[in-house]
């Protein structure tokens, strides 16, 4: 799609200053969107077991992290199975073999999975411990660059020492234009990475997060994509709980939970902290035609005249309660983009700098991704031209 974007004349001359790039996101943004909106049923679930063959990973005292990561990727791949027999399961691999990174995006792609599931053990000392989900992006600590370039090694054992992967920017630039440019798929992993730490908790498993990194066998796929770090390998301890058929069993079946909640949430279900809502009422707004353009949605509170600014704290495929708990009791403002429903909290009036303090305060509630967002006559607009337009008040 990329490559007939940037075809059209509108991006001649538009190369050098970065227009084209920004016109490039917003274009893709709307198709993204557009095919998001036909139907989000999953129907096929990629499960990628990390490294293979010649390319071991990282070891403990008795584990390969190839060894476990296909043990656990067999696993969970067998419960989708069972409890899904409609739903489509492709391995990666399935023995011990080495697969370069850009064929298992690569096999994503070409299957149209719906969903792209990367296993892998992380590697540290022998104290480091817990779990955590990546998805691309900027990586925000020398940790989490660390995690990549160990994970992206494995570039160095295909024949061609990684030459496919020069014409990959992972420059910060270059990433914010891919996560624009697939900014459905972008929010949508996040959702799943948010989801399977949750179950890790729940299993016991100390909560490292959701982080973000530029993981190469990422950057290539065309669908809601995640990298699981399961444990550390090397720690005595993380090992026994991944090294043996009892601990990835649990692994798998947490993994799977997640992937449960993530279908639901997807398919017209939401779950949202111990609720789970049927979305059976809202066959008909999903019927309807999806406006162009942000609008809020008759049950949100009336609009407020002029500049008000707000801060996002979340984006789902299907509608959430608003009285939901995983709101927390904050009073919560609905607006629908396109086939997505976006929620938000606070009102300041001009007040961007309001805002901005609200928004750290909802961070350490929790919700990590809040962002400020501007509304003009209860219409979306960018944060460029609300701030052009508070400048003037």
């Amino acid at each position: 799609m990329q490559e007939k974007l940037t075809k059209l004349p509108i991006f001649n001359g538009l190369q050098k200053n970065g227009i084209a790039v920004l016109l490039l996101a917003c274009m893709a943004l709307i198709f993204n969107s557009a095919s998001l909106a036909q139907g989000g049923k999953i129907k096929t679930v990629v499960i990628d077991a990390g490294h293979g063959g010649h390319d071991p990973g990282c070891h403990g005292a008795h584990n390969n992290e190839k060894e476990v990561c296909l043990s656990m990727a067999l696993k969970l791949g067998a419960l989708i199975k069972e409890k899904y027999p409609d739903i489509k399961v492709i391995y990666t691999r399935t023995t011990d073999v080495f697969v370069e990174l850009a064929e298992r995006a690569s096999i994503a792609n070409r299957n149209n999975a719906d969903l792209f599931i990367c296993i892998h053990a992380n590697a540290g000392s022998t104290t480091a411990y817990g779990s955590e989900t990546y998805v691309l992006g900027l990586h925000r600590t020398d940790a989490q660059q660390k995690v990549a370039e160990r994970e992206n090694a494995s570039i160095n054992l295909e024949d061609d020492k990684g030459a496919k992967y020069r014409s990959y920017d992972l420059t910060p630039d270059g990433i914010i234009a891919l996560q624009f440019q697939l900014a459905v798929f972008h929010r949508q992993s996040i959702l799943f990475a948010e989801m399977i730490q949750k179950e890790f908790k729940k299993i016991g498993r100390y909560d490292r997060g959701v982080k973000q990194a530029g993981f190469l066998v990422l950057y290539k796929t065309t669908m809601p994509s995640v990298l699981i770090e399961t444990a550390f390998l090397p720690n005595p301890t993380e090992e026994k709980l991944i090294g043996t058929p009892e601990g990835q069993q649990k692994m798998a079946l947490a993994m799977f939970e997640a992937f449960t909640n993530y279908k639901n949430a997807t398919e017209g279900k939401t779950i949202v902290g111990n609720t789970q809502q049927n979305n059976a009422n809202t066959t008909q707004n999903n019927t309807q035609t999806k406006p162009s353009l942000p609008v809020e949605l008759p049950n949100t509170a009336q609009k407020e005249q002029g500049l008000v600014f707000r801060v996002q704290i979340e984006t789902a495929t299907k509608p959430i309660a608003r009285n939901s708990s995983h709101f927390k009791g904050l009073e919560i403002f609905e607006y629908q983009d396109n086939a997505l429903f976006k929620y938000c909290s606070g009102t300041f009036a001009n007040d961007l700098q309001g805002a901005k303090k609200y928004k750290n305060e909802l961070i350490e509630m929790g919700f990590t991704h809040a962002f400020v967002v501007a509304f003009l006559d209860g219409e979306r607009i960018s944060i460029e031209k609300a701030i052009k337009l508070a400048e003037k008040k």
